[in-house]
């Protein structure tokens, strides 16, 4: 008995050391026992999603900025396109605290100080300029300075980064706030509010589309509080690394830049705000 144990305890080390190497030499490909589900990257976005992000409310078409964006990640990565999954969640469920439903979402999701306390990101992969919609003859169609548009009726939707914007940027502190976006433009339409804020791709999907009798009327500045939209990922997940590592190979290669080309231009006539 006295060998037996010896032996048998070395067993089971030399077993335990072979399991942690097979994993470990998985790591950092389609199998990595780390995904959610090795062998797929499961992808978190919206729910529907809209043009320009991405077309048809259809994620596996890649037509769209971020679609096309995950199919460059992904292939980087080592996966094929048909191991791309997707889920859909509302903006809240995307960032709110706790366990994920994915390995990381795209979904235009800004990278603040606060968000980044209950949630991980990637490293910023782009950063848009904000735009100010509005009908023809609202009381911000000539604005030409934030005091100008301070004294506007403004609303926009609960928990993002252009509530934060009107707050603490332009100093609106009576914006009405929706649920969605949706609710945005009906209180537009029906006369309750004279203009919202958003990013500027959203604006021109929402002026071509949602609300073709609005228009832009003005960008302001990147908030410097808000870094971006990156990737999202549950708080401390250790994917974070490798995708970021992808992420910034992507960049390098200009082939995020070209992909902003490709779905994010802008009517470079449009007036800036800075102040």
């Amino acid at each position: 008995m006295s060998l037996a144990l010896p032996r048998t305890f070395a067993a089971l080390a030399t077993a335990t050391a072979l399991i942690t190497g097979a994993a470990s030499a998985e790591e950092r490909t389609p199998h990595d026992p780390r995904l959610m589900t090795p062998g797929q990257l499961t992808v978190g976005t919206g729910d529907p999603v809209y043009p320009p992000w991405m077309l048809n409310n259809d994620p596996a078409s890649g037509e769209g900025f971020e679609n096309a964006l995950i199919y460059a990640l992904a292939e980087e990565m080592g996966f094929d396109a048909d191991q791309v999954v997707w889920v859909g969640n509302t903006f809240e469920q995307t960032i709110a605290p706790g366990a994920k439903n994915f390995d990381f979402a795209i979904n235009q999701v800004s990278v603040t100080e606060a968000r980044s306390e209950v949630v991980s990101f990637s490293q910023v992969y782009f950063q848009p300029d904000k735009a100010v919609i509005a009908l023809p003859g609202s009381a911000v169609e000539d604005a030409r300075s934030f005091e100008e548009l301070r004294a506007a009726n403004w609303g926009a939707v609960i928990g993002t980064t252009d509530l934060m914007y009107l707050e603490n940027i332009l100093d609106v502190q009576d914006a009405a706030v929706y649920d969605d976006q949706i609710g945005v433009f009906q209180a537009m339409l029906a006369g309750q509010i004279d203009a919202t804020l958003v990013a500027l791709p959203t604006a021109l999907f929402a002026t071509a589309v949602q609300i073709p009798e609005a228009s832009i009327v003005a960008l302001l500045p990147a908030d410097e509080n808000d870094r971006g939209h990156g990737l999202l990922f549950e708080f401390g997940n250790p994917l974070v690394p490798w995708v970021d590592e992808a992420l910034g190979a992507l960049i390098a290669r200009g082939v995020v830049d070209d992909l902003v080309q490709t779905w994010l231009v802008a009517d470079p006539d449009l007036p800036m705000i800075t102040e």
